[in-house]
């Protein structure tokens, strides 16, 4: 009878978990990396067993140049990089390679690639439908829709649009430099930050048709470089890569409202710039690195308010922390060190959001992007 009621425990337990633990319970972490001889071909995998916090290396799953970002399709069975080249085929332009996941193996079978349209493509993400893939390209300063097809491979650009204007930095503001794409929690909508206009531009999906409002003007000389919305769409963040700062918003109907600026460290620290962002799967932290000081800052949210407050900042125990990524558990974070060729592994407090080192460092050359799948 104790058996049974075990038994009968173990089921319920069970179908009360979200559908991710319902899994096998472990994942494919793929690494997007800058290709440099002798340190990198490519992109690299890992198996990842969040229970216990096992990490397995699988190795060069997908050979590609300078696949430095990397999304993967709605239902996990294609992935895409950029290749953060500067002259693809003659013109001046990087491009897009696309490849169909095995997540039994890891391995990543080449379907296409085509041209980004532009100089040195540093993002790009799939919408919700599957249907569109869409680029920002940082060197020439615009963004490139493509149509997926059913084979997982990409037709050429459909869509281009050309970013003008500058900003108050002579510098680094001098034209627009696109730094990400990040669709709307409708999917209707994409945004597009322009580090080189201090805006977050917004367009349609499917044509690239500017929205209405067709820009969210931000701090001049900040420079947005990406931008994570929280569960639920209320809220957005977007981390400033020029003043290595976070900053809040509200969001509606294609609409933002800043609630708040938080510095990420403090002013006089020297070499400070901003990288990459992330909202907990809770909801209830953010977290914001900046490189040159090489920390994470560890933010708690006001469920209601959507506004800030320091917690932690971390040492991330590598040089240039150019991406990061929360494991889809919520209990993992993965820095990934551009220049100290590693991926150091923390462990998030999930009442706190702090985060501690697991113990676990990955080797790789010149990471840039982590991003995850269920494997099989």
């Amino acid at each position: 009878m104790k058996l049974v009621t075990r038994l009968l425990l173990s089921v319920l337990a069970l179908s009360a978990m979200p559908a991710v633990a319902q899994s096998k319970g472990e994942f494919i972490a793929y690494v997007g990396t800058y290709t440099r001889p002798n340190k990198s071909k490519g992109i690299y995998a890992w198996r990842f067993v969040p229970a216990t916090g096992k990490l397995t290396p699988i190795g060069l799953v997908g050979e590609t140049v300078s696949p430095s970002f990397l999304a993967v399709s709605p239902d996990r069975k294609f992935l895409y990089a950029v290749n953060e080249i500067g002259n693809y085929k003659g013109e001046k332009a990087g491009s897009v390679s696309s490849f169909a996941i095995d997540a039994k193996s890891g391995m990543l079978k080449p379907l296409n690639t085509v041209s980004s349209r532009g100089d040195g493509p540093c993002h790009l993400a799939v919408d919700p439908t599957g249907k569109w893939l869409i680029v920002a390209n940082y060197g020439g300063g615009s963004t490139a829709e493509y149509p997926i097809h059913a084979d997982g491979s990409l037709g050429e650009a459909s869509a281009f649009v050309q970013h003008t204007g500058s900003s108050v930095d002579s510098a680094r503001q001098k034209g627009p430099h696109a730094h990400s794409t990040v669709f709307s929690p409708d999917g209707k909508l994409v945004f597009v930050n322009d580090l080189g206009l201090d805006k977050i531009l917004a367009y349609q999906v499917d044509g690239l048709k500017p929205a209405d409002p067709a820009f969210t003007k931000i701090a001049g000389g900040a420079g947005p470089r990406h931008l994570a919305f929280a569960p639920g769409g209320k809220f957005a963040y977007a981390i400033t890569e020029m003043t290595a700062g976070t900053v809040a918003f509200r969001y509606a109907g294609g609409k933002f409202e800043e609630l708040q600026s938080v510095p990420n460290l403090a002013a006089d620290v020297a070499g400070k710039s901003g990288a990459e962002i992330a909202v907990h799967p809770s909801g209830n932290f953010v977290y914001s690195s900046t490189r040159g000081a090489n920390v994470i800052t560890v933010f708690a949210v006001d469920r209601a308010k959507g506004t800030l407050t320091v917690v932690d900042r971390t040492p991330t125990q590598g040089k240039t922390p150019r991406n990061f990524a929360i494991d889809p558990t919520g209990a993992y974070l993965f820095a990934a060190h551009q220049d100290s060729d590693n991926i150091v592994v923390f462990k998030i407090d999930a009442k706190t959001g702090k985060l501690t080192p697991s113990g676990d460092v990955l080797e790789a050359g010149n990471p840039v992007c982590v991003t995850f799948i269920p494997a099989q």
